[in-house]
């Protein structure tokens, strides 16, 4: 997995709207890069509206904040909709974004394996690097740690393998 002054793969995607995104289209600004399984799932839920609620205080510090996952454009689309979210969503269904940030996790089920997203938050500079990897923190904790460490006021330290 990436850690702290690695620098964030670049990649390009499409949002909740169709309309296609790069990492690099932010460069100069921090971006909250935040992976999540499921949209409309209660944890995805509560960490969206986390993001949300906590959005103008990221937007202050100059922050994008991006929300990735497996989800297709019109379920994310209605997913942001019905929550009211100000950010853009992000469809990975190829998974691509999620294999570059080393964020697939296989569950095994009944003797086979199903491929699901870590929930892992991504805090990455205006330089492009990261800044800080959040994970194993409660859902409803991601947008807090990520504006401590924008801040200046967390110390993450670096996570590798």
């Amino acid at each position: 997995m990436l850690g702290p002054g690695d620098p964030a793969p670049d990649f390009t995607a499409v949002d909740d709207e169709g309309r296609p995104v790069r990492l690099s289209d932010f460069g100069g600004r921090p971006v909250v890069l935040y992976f999540y399984p499921k949209d409309h799932t209660p944890g995805c839920t509560a960490e969206a509206c986390h993001f949300r609620d906590r959005h103008a205080e990221l937007e202050a510090l100059g922050a994008v904040v991006l929300g990735v996952s497996p989800d297709p454009p019109q379920t994310h689309r209605r997913f942001r909709q019905r929550h009211h979210l100000p950010f853009r969503l992000i469809a990975d269904p190829d998974r691509r974004v999620v294999a570059a940030y080393g964020v697939r996790r296989d569950l095994p089920v009944i003797g086979r394996f199903v491929p699901l997203v870590d929930r892992v938050t991504f805090v990455i500079g205006p330089d492009g690097r990261i800044l800080g990897v959040l994970r194993g923190i409660p859902p409803n904790r991601h947008a807090e740690k990520a504006l401590e460490l924008l801040r200046g006021e967390l110390e993450v330290p670096p996570q590798r393998g």
